[in-house]
């Protein structure tokens, strides 16, 4: 059997609705690294984010930030950071019309304000808790993305921005702010490029939005069960749903493990 390059997304993919891994998921990753597949995280979240799922998984590599920021076995080996001039922009903007954000850098995020309703509700999605106000640390550091926090209809006031940045919404209160073209397909090519192995050898899961040039782009696209309309369109399997065991599912029908 051919080795496979296999992404997972966590939230609604490996995580169920209660934001833990389905024991059925562990076991199907295990039997993956027996067979020496290749396996990464491929995430919105941030690299501190996704540590407590490595470790849970005992896996090292990952695509983070929506492909801005990639890790091969413990190396990072591509970077993507907004402009400074432009987040400085965007600020200004956001400020303007009372709206929240937060910067995330490599090893932590903070907030633009010290407490605001919209961050407590969004992020909390993710049991993280309120960043710290820091206004300081956008300027001073590299950041890979920024979420903006506001109601869909509010996101015409940053049209202006579009030319270099892509908006994609993860909560009815946020949307993430990503560098002009970014996207999880953008990371995973930088992971193919640093392997012996061809596109059509690689494999992915996703739920949600941004999960949709991740699904198109790899040889194998697999949506779960819970996953958006959307992107089942573009999948080409649908598995079962995450708390159903959806990940084991697909494994086993793809051939990819015996379960």
């Amino acid at each position: 059997m051919n080795k496979k390059v296999i992404f997972f997304d966590i939230d609604g993919t490996l995580y169920d609705h209660d934001k833990q891994i389905p024991e059925s998921t562990k076991h199907a990753v295990g039997l993956l690294k027996e067979k020496g597949h290749h396996l990464f995280i491929a995430s919105g979240r941030s690299p501190f984010l996704i540590k407590p799922i490595l470790e849970e998984l005992a896996l090292d590599s990952f695509v983070a930030y929506n492909g801005q920021y990639v890790m091969f076995e413990g190396k990072v080996i591509y970077r993507n950071p907004l402009k400074q001039d432009l987040m400085e922009q965007i600020y200004e903007t956001a400020d303007q019309h009372g709206h929240p954000l937060v910067f995330m850098g490599e090893e932590t995020m903070k907030a633009s304000v010290p407490n605001h309703p919209f961050i407590h509700e969004g992020i909390g999605t993710l049991k993280t808790e309120h960043p710290e106000h820091d206004l300081s640390f956008f300027k001073e550091n590299e950041i890979y993305q920024m979420l903006l926090f506001c109601k869909a209809e509010e996101e015409r006031e940053y049209e202006k921005f579009r030319e270099e940045i892509d908006l994609v919404r993860w909560h009815e209160l946020s949307t993430d702010v990503l560098p002009k073209g970014g996207s999880k397909a953008e990371g995973i090519k930088r992971v193919i490029e640093r392997l012996p192995y061809d596109i059509k050898d690689t494999v992915a899961f996703g739920d949600g939005l941004n999960d949709r040039e991740m699904i198109e782009f790899v040889g194998t696209g697999v949506a779960m069960g819970n996953a958006v309309s959307e992107l089942k369109t573009l999948a080409d399997f649908i598995t079962k749903p995450v708390d159903e065991d959806g990940i084991l599912h697909a494994l086993t029908h793809l051939g990819l493990i015996d379960s």
